[in-house]
């Protein structure tokens, strides 16, 4: 077997075509675009670059057959974060073979050990972590746009490896066509007219305004979870881009209490349906083809991220959120299920949402850890 670092052309070509060989004959995978994967190692398209750093691999057999891939990253401001610095690892495809999958387990961490890095946490994104994160361990359902989907064999590599799980991210599905819980919908609209309460759509052209909105919430809402960094204006900014092809302003809700910002709720609509069949080229013709698919509409809708400040998380404004949302989505008859993705286990007030409002179990990703010696 042979293994060699990205750095050209011809093995950024090799990097994305593993994944379509290693899911040829798997028809529920869905193709990942070609820019969205690249975007994440391009400095310009990702601000994480500014304080970190990636690198890839491709993996060949003796015939010059692509048999895996791996990408290993560093990001400056959570590394050091943890009892050892950690590192990460990503993009992580190979065919059923152990020794295939060590090697390149064993290549990522040599770098990430040259680099001063004492464990690696894997699969994640060099990133935020709504996009590319996650071993799926369990429903191995028709994935939604930017979540990881994977062969099932590939938990025993991370566990024969040595990989110990951090945590589980659960995703719950919504059948939006069943009603709510009657006492959920009760306490909701409730929230909903009690005076100084107001709950506002994303306008694009107050992008900027939302954005700020977001990052004060968010900051907020996580701050008091281990080792938590806060956004940075410049992500969001990325993030609300990368959004842009697929917004419904709609379907993207903030709750103010006497004008301040309190809570947000980002869904949209899923883009795989509109993708798949492009095989991940985004070009003349993948366009018109996802332009067209997009016209037609899609039935589901994913839940990205749900964010609610502190001392406002026992005021019912989450679950006046889904309300709202609720009351624009129903009278279009298009979507029939959300996606609500992904809830860490260690979050116990959202999995109860999920509960009180009639979602039943999707699938479930782990994150997990490899500690050096």
């Amino acid at each position: 077997m042979i293994i060699r670092e990205v750095k050209d052309k011809a093995t950024k070509k090799a990097f994305l075509d593993t994944a379509r060989i290693i899911y040829e004959n798997d028809s529920i995978w869905v193709c990942p675009l070609d820019n969205d994967i690249e975007a994440v190692f391009d400095p310009a398209k990702n601000n994480f670059h500014q304080d970190g750093k990636c690198t890839r691999w491709v993996l060949t057999d003796a015939n010059g057959q692509l048999i895996g891939r791996i990408a290993a990253f560093i990001n400056n401001k959570k590394a050091y974060h943890y009892e050892q610095p950690t590192g990460g690892i990503g993009f992580f495809e190979c065919i059923n073979n152990e020794g295939a999958a060590f090697l390149l387990f064993d290549t990522a961490k040599k770098w990430l050990g040259e680099n001063g890095m004492q464990a690696m946490d894997g699969p994640i994104n060099f990133g935020e972590n709504d996009n590319f994160w996650g071993l799926l361990v369990e429903g191995f359902i028709p994935p939604s746009y930017g979540m990881n989907y994977n062969h099932a064999y590939y938990q025993a590599f991370f566990d024969n490896y040595g990989f110990k799980t951090l945590y589980a991210q659960i995703t719950n599905h919504l059948d939006i066509l069943k009603p709510f819980p009657e006492r959920f919908y009760k306490i909701a609209k409730w929230v909903t007219q009690k005076p100084g309460y107001e709950f506002k759509h994303l306008k694009a052209g107050q992008i900027e305004k939302f954005a700020s909105d977001f990052m004060e919430i968010y900051n907020d809402a996580w701050k008091d979870f281990e080792n938590f960094v806060p956004i940075t204006h410049a992500t969001i900014a990325e993030s609300f881009k990368k959004m842009k092809p697929l917004m419904d302003e709609n379907l993207i809700w903030f709750a103010y209490i006497n004008n301040e910002p309190v809570s947000f709720l980002i869904v949209l609509p899923d883009a795989n349906p509109m993708i798949k069949p492009l095989n991940g080229k985004l070009n003349l013709v993948g366009k018109l083809k996802f332009v067209y698919n997009k016209w037609k509409g899609v039935s589901r809708m994913r839940a990205i991220v749900m964010g609610t400040k502190q001392k406002f998380q026992n005021h019912g404004v989450e679950s006046a959120l889904f309300i709202t949302l609720g009351e624009y989505v129903l009278p279009l008859n298009q979507y029939k299920e959300l996606e609500l993705s992904w809830v860490g286990d260690f979050n116990e007030k959202m999995i109860a949402m999920h509960n009180a409002m009639g979602a039943v179990f999707g699938k479930k990703h782990l994150t997990m850890r490899y500690i050096f010696n």
